[in-house]
Formats: C-alpha cells, structure tokens, sequence
C-alpha cells in the first residue's frame, strides 16, 4: 500500500486542477485514458476544429450570397483529421510527460476502483497497485450512453468518442439523437459531404436543451440540409458493417453505411466501486457533492462530468479552482455556482444561451418580459445577409433584471458573453444597454437592440 498526500482520480479536468501551488504535496494521478480528458481528446476541441472546417466549407458553397463566384472541389478529410488529431494526441503525450517529470507527483495508467475510504487499487499494464491518501479528488469523466436497441445488434456503430478518427467521411450516415452533440456533428459531417438522416425521438431538435424559439427556428432551418426523423424511436438494426438496416417504430426502414450514436452522456460512477468508500451518488449516477464540491465522505470532493449538474469543460474548469482553492484553504471555502452558466451549440446557425428559457420562466411563473431582435435589423446583419438569426431576451418586468439571453446566428457563442456578465452582476438591462458603449456597426448590436426593446417597469 502507497500512501499520498492527495490522489486525483481523473487526468482530464483533474489534470488542469493541479498546479504549482501543490508542489509540497505527494499527489498520485490516475487514469485509464489520454491525459486531456474527453475535451481534448474526443470533445469539446476536435469537434470545434472540425465544426470550424466545415464553416469554411460552406462559406465556399455560399459565396454566391455575396456576388462571390467561388467552387468547393473537396475538403481533404484525411489531412483533416491529421491535423485535427496529430496536434491533439501529441498535447496528450505532452501532457503525461510533463507530469511524469515532476518529483511530487506520481502517474498510474489504469483503471481504479475504491477499496475503502480515500483507498484504491488501479489495475495497469504490469501490476495491481493499491494506494490511499488523507484527500482525494473523483475527476473521473462520463461516457457515451449506447441504447440497447443498438448494443445488442452485433453491428458497428461510432459514437462522439470514435466518429471524428474515422477513416473516411461516411456517404451516408444516419444519427440517434437530437441533442448538441448529435447536432454538432451532423453539422461537420453533412458540411464535409455526408447524406444525414436524424432520428429524434422529439418533435423537435435541441428541444430539451434551448429555448422554444432557438429549437424551433434551428429545427427548420436544419430540413433544408438533414433528413429529419422526428418523433420517432428506433426499434431494431440489421444488416451488415458498412451497409445498416435501421428500423422505426412507424415501420419505416433506413439504409446507412455508418451509426453515430448520440443520444447523451452518463457519470462513470458506476465503474468505481463509490459505495466501499462511502461515496454518495444520486440515481442519475452523479456524485452528490455540496456547495463547496465536498461528497458525502470525508476529505473526497468530485468535480467535472461525474459529478455536476452541468457538464460543460469551462464549468469543470471553475468547478477545479473551486476545490483546488478548498483543498488549499481549510476554513476559507469557496463555494460553486450554477446560476449563470452559458452554453454554446458550434453549427451552422450558431447556438449560445445563458440564464432561462422561456419555457422555464413561463413554468416557474414569472412575471417577465421578452424581446426578440434579429439580426437582419442591424448593419453588420445586413454585411453578412443573415437572414435567420436573432437574439432574445427575457427579463424580470418589475425589476428590469436580466433572466436569460439567447442567441441564433453567426457569432452567437461570442455575443452571448455581455448577457453573461449581465446575469452574473446582476445588472439591469437599462443598466447594460445604456451604461457601456456599443460598437457599430459591429454585431454586437443585436444584443443592445434587443435589451433596449425589453418592456420592464424599472426606473
């Protein structure tokens, strides 16, 4: 048995939480996978390089709207990937070296289960090793969900986590899901060449996940480029690898010569052996921490996609200094909040929100009040002849405060980020429109506009 000062169990966000702050203690860090995590390695950062590709690919296709004449002869998928992933997989390599190098922190490649409190064993390539520490920290990610339908099928299928390595751009790929990451990529890969065909068990796309009229206008913007499958489940798939027989529950058959599923993420609690070390989970398998990220059992904090209630990477990086900061600090706690978390969706319209929908003002009952402003109705708007997108706004009617901001249309992820600091400081929307000057004729118009046309009672 090895004993450490502090054992992190996870090399992507737990990795980044580690600095050199931490120098006088003995840490250990496990983990089975690449250093990086999944952002670097099969999420967040490959699919925004490639979402970026297949910008510029249609911004080709598209030239014509500006008296462009321009012609796409091919994107070069292979180099691509190539240059997506061999950047990617070395930063990967760079990272584990670097850790190796240090004389305060010891590497384990393996796969670690609880044996008791703050105790583990990590099965590697050469060894079972068993080491504990007076503190640990769960940073141990989640995983693609694979429904049975398509598990127990035999057949191939790619998921967020394989899909982008693929050797080449599938002719015609069919996506279970409806979600961002399912948009996301069948954006990419309809971009690059791909016939998509969507299936969604939801009238409508991204329709847990963003406001009713982002999902809406996004739903049907997205038929003019995706066969939409909506309010549909699959119920069984045959065939052969490479050409894949997908049966609906309408009795509808599909051909595809590649499945991407895509239908959401779960907590890699399960894999753990959480109830030896006393360890608390809820029935979604998210490890319960409280404010200051601490779990049920002493001197255990968890952060990133097995624990919190919003898995983003910059919500796992906050969520990092949070216990970085408690771990350090005894008596001087720091707590996490999730109250002004914004989210970004990279296709083609682009997709940024923060704060409330409307859906959820309407149910919570509030007395609110909305504005929607578009982009067609500011100059830049007019530069870029978009005529799709929008930004809207929701805002408490009596006190003029900001309760949430979306946004549709090229740049959204940008934009969105005054609303963000609006929701955090809990400033007025005449407080942001008015206070600070605006740029014109730059985009970010769209977002004054649409604070300024807010019917609220403040004074």
């Amino acid at each position: 048995m090895r004993r450490h000062d502090l054992i992190v169990l996870g090399a992507g966000t737990g990795n980044a939480l580690i600095d050199e702050r931490f120098a006088h203690l003995d840490i250990a860090l496990v983990s089975a996978g690449p250093f990086g995590g999944t952002c670097l390695n099969a999420g967040c950062i490959p699919s925004k390089m490639l979402a970026a590709t297949a910008d510029v690919a249609d911004s080709v296709r598209d030239a014509p709207r500006h008296d462009v004449d321009g012609e796409l002869r091919g994107v070069r998928w292979r180099d691509v990937r190539e240059r997506v992933f061999g950047r990617l997989d070395s930063a990967a390599r760079e990272g584990e070296a670097g850790r190796r190098k240090s004389d305060h922190i010891t590497v384990y490649r393996g796969t670690a289960r609880f044996t008791g409190p703050r105790r583990l064993t990590v099965e590697t390539e050469d060894a079972t090793v068993e080491i504990e520490a007076d503190r640990l920290v769960v940073a141990a990610g989640g995983r693609p969900v694979v429904p049975p339908v398509v598990e127990d099928s035999g057949l191939p299928y790619e998921t967020s986590d394989t899909v982008m390595r693929l050797d080449d751009v599938p002719r015609r790929l069919a996506v279970l899901g409806g979600g961002y990451i399912a948009a996301e990529l069948a954006h990419v890969f309809h971009s690059l060449g791909s016939h998509v065909t969507v299936i969604e068990k939801s009238d409508s796309l991204l329709g847990q996940q963003q406001d009713e009229k982002v999902s809406e206008t996004f739903t049907g913007a997205m038929r003019a480029h995706w066969d939409l499958r909506l309010g549909r489940e699959l119920t069984a798939v045959s065939g052969e690898p490479g050409n894949l027989r997908l049966t609906l529950d309408d009795g509808c058959v599909l051909e595809a010569d590649t499945l991407l599923v895509a239908v959401g993420r779960r907590p890699n609690s399960d894999r753990l052996g959480l109830d030896e070390a006393g360890i608390e989970a809820g029935d979604d398998g998210r490890i319960t921490v409280d404010e200051q990220l601490r779990t049920s059992a002493e001197g255990v904090w968890a952060i990133g996609d097995i624990s919190t209630p919003v898995p983003l990477k910059h919500v796992a990086n906050r969520e990092a200094e949070i216990v970085a900061h408690n771990l350090l600090h005894s008596g001087d706690e720091r707590t996490m909040r999730y109250d002004a978390v914004p989210s970004a969706v990279f296709t083609r319209p682009q997709i940024a929100q923060v704060g409330l929908t409307e859906q959820e003002a309407r149910e919570q009952g509030l007395d609110y009040t909305v504005a929607v402003h578009a982009y067609a109705d500011v100059a830049y708007g007019w530069a870029l002849e978009e005529t799709e997108g929008f930004c809207k706004v929701l805002a408490d009617r009596r006190t003029g405060r900001l309760l949430g901001g979306h946004i549709l249309g090229p740049q959204a992820a940008t934009l969105v980020q005054p609303l963000v600091i609006g929701l955090t400081t809990g400033m007025t929307v005449r407080e942001l429109a008015e206070q600070p000057l605006w740029i014109h004729p730059a985009l970010t118009e769209v977002v004054e506009n649409a604070l300024r046309d807010l019917d609220t009672e403040e004074r």
